[in-house]
């Protein structure tokens, strides 16, 4: 007994000093009940609600599936609800949303105003059809109206992950992952623009690449501060990697390269890395004044075993990605992180404090078997 409590004591010490530590503040439910695929985004361009934080989250009902929207007046240290979005295909199944703020106007959308799409119907039986829809906000969140279908898949097939930008020449741009090209490909990521985020051009190819099983995806897009575009993505069944996220930088956010480029893979000088379901976001610091910050669900190392820090790590680059990534402590410690929807899947970072602290949002199973958010802060 007296041995094996030495081994348990031995695994903990070392678990201790292989896992990044930070003091956060004691991590808080976001909603009650389910709650999932959380979204982060500072009020900057909006005279109605400047510096206020807004969070998304996908949650649902015995009636539908739909997005409640949370405010922050207190960089993150509470969160109180102030609106939700009902679409009436929620019934049939929302999935992997997204929530951004125009930085300029686009048509007579002004800059300011909220956007939000997700994926639905993708629960509607043997003849669904998943579509992209877009509501608007020009009240900092507080109400919602509908706004677009950019896109839908003409089969069975499902269309995920919409990431809006706006280009350099001011048009606005959504991306996502499309499955609907298949057997040709499992999933591809494609990109459909508007001049006024009413009316949406045909798709156009961002990435695709060949054999059939691979599968890039989970677009995320920020502008640099020098006016370059950062494109964060995961390509799944890439050769003998598993979901590992990759990159690429395009000067004006409208062209891509090669679609058959898979860009540049992100992981530490060991060959640490995540798999699956990464975001990241831009906060002050390093030698170039822009440190990127990213987390993803599961920590692997080199042969893509789970490393101790696995559900409590985030990944660093202050060189616009280039080179190796190192670790950083993330806020929330998630436990039991594996390839599921939930734990830790697809979270969320923002900076608060002056860029003293990082947010996050994150999911995990409660005790209950709930897929639960949770959000905490802690220094980056």
């Amino acid at each position: 007994m007296r041995r094996g409590i030495s081994l348990l004591v031995s695994l903990i010490v070392g678990a201790s000093l292989l896992t990044p530590v930070a003091h956060a503040q004691e991590r808080k439910q976001l909603v009650p009940g389910f709650g999932t695929y959380a979204r982060l985004v500072r009020l900057s361009h909006s005279q109605a609600g400047r510096n206020r934080i807004i969070a998304s989250l996908t949650t649902s009902s015995t009636v539908d599936n739909y997005t409640t929207i949370m405010e922050s007046t207190d960089e993150g240290e509470s969160f109180h609800k102030i609106s939700e979005i009902h679409d009436r295909d929620g019934v049939d199944g929302m999935c992997c949303g997204t929530l951004y703020e125009l930085p300029q106007m686009v048509g007579r959308l002004r800059a300011g105003t909220l956007l939000w799409a997700a994926s639905y119907g993708h629960n509607g039986g043997f003849d669904r059809r998943v579509k992209l829809k877009v509501w608007a906000s020009r009240d900092s969140g507080r109400t919602w109206s509908f706004l677009a279908e950019p896109a839908g898949s003409h089969n069975t097939d499902g269309i995920w992950e919409p990431e809006f930008t706006v280009d350099a020449a001011g048009t606005l741009w959504l991306h996502y992952a499309d499955e609907s090209e298949a057997p040709q490909y499992s999933q591809v990521m494609n990109r459909v623009s508007s001049t006024d985020g009413l009316n949406w051009g045909t798709k156009q190819r961002t990435m695709a690449i060949l054999p059939h099983r691979v599968r890039p995806g989970m677009p995320i897009i920020r502008r640099l501060p020098d006016g370059r575009y950062y494109f964060a993505y995961e390509i799944c069944n890439y050769g003998d990697r598993y979901c590992d996220p990759y990159f690429k930088i395009s000067a004006d956010g409208a062209n891509w390269g090669d679609p058959a480029d898979p860009g540049t893979r992100v992981q530490t000088a060991q060959g640490n890395h995540f798999q699956h379901a990464q975001t990241i976001t831009l906060f002050p610091g390093g030698v170039n004044g822009t440190r990127i910050l990213m987390v993803g669900q599961i920590y692997v190392d080199a042969d893509g075993d789970p490393l101790p820090g696995n559900g409590a790590t985030l990944l660093a680059n202050d060189n616009f990605g280039s080179g190796p990534w190192y670790e950083i402590a993330a806020p929330l410690k998630i436990s039991g992180v594996y390839n599921n929807y939930c734990p830790n899947y697809s979270s969320t970072l923002l900076p608060v404090d002056n860029g003293k602290n990082v947010l996050e949002i994150a999911s995990e199973y409660n005790s209950e078997g709930v897929c639960t958010a949770y959000f905490a802060k802690g220094p980056a």
